[in-house]
């Protein structure tokens, strides 16, 4: 019951057309159902609280959803193969995607990219330059402090009021705070506990030791700080310029650059964003003026500690924001290890970068912009240009290979009166040209074809009628056996031979070849046959007398008929020639070779009018040829054709042929009656059929694969013996 609800069911989708055809497709349906059904028990089994099937088939879930995921793909992309890429205009207009946009894209992917990097890198390198640059004013002024006590003696109870004048003269000093150090003793600031210096900056008075500038992580407090040794008399004077890493200093940095954010990374701090203070701080930065304390770092999670700075809204289209990030190297002021600890986030937008970047040129700097953006321009132009250009040519020679695909669907239906619009001048229009030009020489083959086969059909009924002109029983006489073969050239012959019984003892023997090929042929051949039969039978009329020049024109002929049948050759053949002359045209005409044949007597009385003159083998191979008569009938006016009389002893063969068996040629000539009068007399005593197939198959051998090139007709006659 199920499988045939099964059957069923598939039966209808099949002619709905939504059965899967492919392995693939029904893979692929196999796959859904089973991960539908897998997730529908995973469902049930956790409704019922059966964690370990559960689990199973989550793990075959995950199995099948990527295998799924694969045969959409590939179905997804027989799809487009078979449906959008069918057609040449998507195939080409893909191909140009592939060939011109996605270079493109990838080239402006890259670029942006490529833009996006050296903007970020730009962007840090401004901060790292601004940090440089403080920390270099912290050395000299380190420096300057520890040259100025140097030189003038300044003892540690006057420093005080010196750095105070320093501060009111130079108003970067009021966030800086100075500590002295002599002989690794601190002298200044006075009254504080004696703080050691580290290891790595206290140094013998004989070391030489670069000077010290970096950030630095001072007990969980990130400063700017500075130290500078140099040699006081007879001890070494060292002077240590810090300033804290507080908002107010990332906002001098972050000024005209956007918003600054500084992370701490694996340090002993909790970041502090408040611009108090530090309890883990070590100096009283209150004292110097300081409104700010510097970062608590007392945590090792990467946490926000400082933000400064506002990022503007976008100036113009595609302004946007590009956010980036540099690690800060930061020193560990009592051990003086340098880690990458810190991290600077950068938000800012390519306007404040351009700015930054062509400050220099002042007004020139819109130019700059202006020349940029033009550029831009021209390129997307010429892309847009190329794009359109692309699609135009691809419309082009798609729209010609439709108009192909089109018209031969009208030629396989049988249209072949379509033709193509062409309405360009290039190959595939030279193409649709050609293939109209096709398309009518296969309409006019078609008509010549419909013609050519309505003639062939004529000529077949022409060649049936003309097989029963030919002799198909021959009544022979007791003295006398006869037989004739006739082979057209072509489907009707031009070639004549009868034999016509005229009573017991007398029978008349007609062969004969007239001009041409053809229909025109045949007519002509059947109009002979007519007449020698009604001559031959009914008695050959005489002609009153001679016909003037004048009188042929009226066409007037008295004629009077001989009494009995059969009546003389020669008369016959002028009588034939007489009304062939005057009916038919004048390059028709015919050779006829004619005889009647009395077997009382065993003569034959003949005539030839431009026959080939037949032949009579004796018994012994002997032959004499039959040559009297004269010329070919119908082309001349009042022809006079004198007989003979031949007599045929027992075993005598008479033979008469035409142009067809002795004029085929080869490398080595004709065949030639002397070849055939060979065959026949090394064949005289066979059948008279199997003499004339003898002399067939000879003429055939020696026109070999050429075509035959002229109507064969053999005519055989031969005494009886008593």
């Amino acid at each position: 019951m199920v499988s045939r609800w099964l059957h069923e069911m598939q039966i209808g989708l099949k002619l709905r057309g939504w059965y899967p055809q492919s392995r693939i497709a029904r893979l692929t349906v196999y796959t859904l159902a089973a991960l539908l059904g897998s997730e529908a028990l995973v469902v049930l089994f956790g409704l019922l609280g059966w964690t370990t099937p559960a689990t199973w088939l989550s793990s075959l879930g995950i199995f099948l959803l990527p295998l799924l995921v694969v045969l959409l793909a590939i179905l997804a992309f027989r799809w487009l193969k078979q449906n959008l890429m069918w057609r040449l205009r998507n195939r080409l207009i893909v191909t140009y995607v592939f060939i011109g946009v996605i270079p493109l894209v990838l080239l402006a992917t890259m670029a942006g990219v490529a833009f996006y990097l050296f903007a970020g890198q730009f962007a840090n390198f401004l901060v790292t330059s601004s940090l440089d640059e403080q920390l270099e004013g912290l050395r000299s002024a380190g420096v300057v402090v520890a040259h100025e006590i140097s030189a003038h003696g300044v003892p540690s109870q006057k420093l005080a009021p010196y750095l105070t004048q320093l501060e009111s003269t130079h108003p970067e000093w009021a966030g800086r705070v100075i500590e002295v150090w002599r002989d690794g003793r601190q002298v200044y600031p006075e009254g504080t506990a004696v703080i050691d210096l580290p290891d790595f900056i206290r140094q013998p008075a004989n070391a030489k030791k670069k000077d010290f500038s970096s950030l630095a992580d001072d007990h969980g407090a990130l400063f700017l700080r500075a130290a500078v040794s140099i040699p006081d008399r007879n001890s070494r004077l060292t002077v240590v310029v810090s300033e804290a890493f507080n908002k107010a200093l990332l906002a001098r940095i972050a000024d005209g650059l956007g918003q600054l954010t500084l992370f701490t990374v694996d340090m002993d701090a909790a970041p502090a964003v408040n611009d108090t203070t530090s309890t883990g701080a070590k100096l009283d930065l209150k004292r110097s003026g300081s409104s700010s304390g510097p970062v608590s770092m007392n945590g090792k999670a990467p946490r926000l500690a400082l933000s400064a700075g506002d990022l503007p809204p976008a100036a113009r289209f595609l302004d946007l924001e590009i956010p980036f990030g540099t690690p800060l190297a930061v020193s560990n002021w009592t051990s003086g290890e340098r880690s990458v600890s810190a991290l600077m986030q950068v938000r800012t937008r390519p306007s404040l970068l351009y700015g930054r970047l062509f400050g220099a040129l002042g007004q020139f700097s819109s130019a700059v912009e202006y020349a940029l953006f033009a550029i831009a321009a021209v390129f997307a132009l010429i892309e847009l240009f190329a794009l359109l250009v692309g699609l135009r040519l691809s419309r082009t020679i798609t729209g010609s290979v439709a108009n192909l695909y089109d018209a031969t669907g009208h030629i396989n239906a049988g249209d072949f009166s379509h033709r193509i619009s062409v309405q360009s001048r290039d190959q595939l229009a030279e193409l649709q040209i050609s293939f109209n030009a096709m398309t009518q020489s296969i309409e006019r083959l078609i008509v010549e074809q419909k013609e050519k086969q309505r003639l062939e059909n004529e000529l077949s009924i022409a060649q049936e009628v003309q097989a029963q002109l030919f002799p198909k029983q021959v009544s022979a006489l007791e003295s006398l056996e006869v037989f004739g073969f006739c082979r057209p050239a072509r489907t009707v012959s031009g070639d004549y031979y009868d034999f016509l019984t005229l009573n017991a003892d007398r029978m008349c023997l007609a062969v004969g070849d007239i001009s041409g090929k053809g229909i025109s042929a045949a007519l002509l051949m059947a109009t002979i046959h007519s007449a020698v039969r009604a001559y031959s039978l009914e008695g050959v009329p005489q002609l009153a007398g001679h016909v003037a020049a004048g009188s042929q024109s009226s066409g007037t002929v008295m004629m009077a008929h001989t009494a009995g049948a059969g009546g003389s050759a020669g008369q016959l053949l002028t009588l034939l020639n007489h009304q062939l002359y005057h009916s038919t045209p004048t390059e028709k005409y015919a050779t006829m070779f004619v005889g009647f044949y009395d077997g009382t007597t065993r003569q034959l009385t003949y005539s030839n009018g431009g026959h080939l003159p037949p032949a009579v083998m004796a018994s012994d191979g002997s032959a004499r040829m039959l040559t009297t008569g004269g010329t070919v009938v119908g082309l001349f006016p009042d022809c006079y054709y004198p007989e003979a009389t031949v007599e045929l002893q027992p075993g005598d063969l008479f033979i008469a042929w035409s142009d067809g068996v002795t004029e085929p040629e080869n490398d080595f000539g004709e065949f030639g009656e002397n070849r055939l009068l060979a065959l026949v007399r090394e064949h005289r005593n066979e059948p008279l059929q199997r003499i004339c197939e003898i002399v067939t198959a000879s003429v055939d051998d020696w026109i070999g694969a050429n075509e035959q090139p002229d109507d064969v007709t053999l005519v055989l006659a031969r005494a009886r013996r008593n």
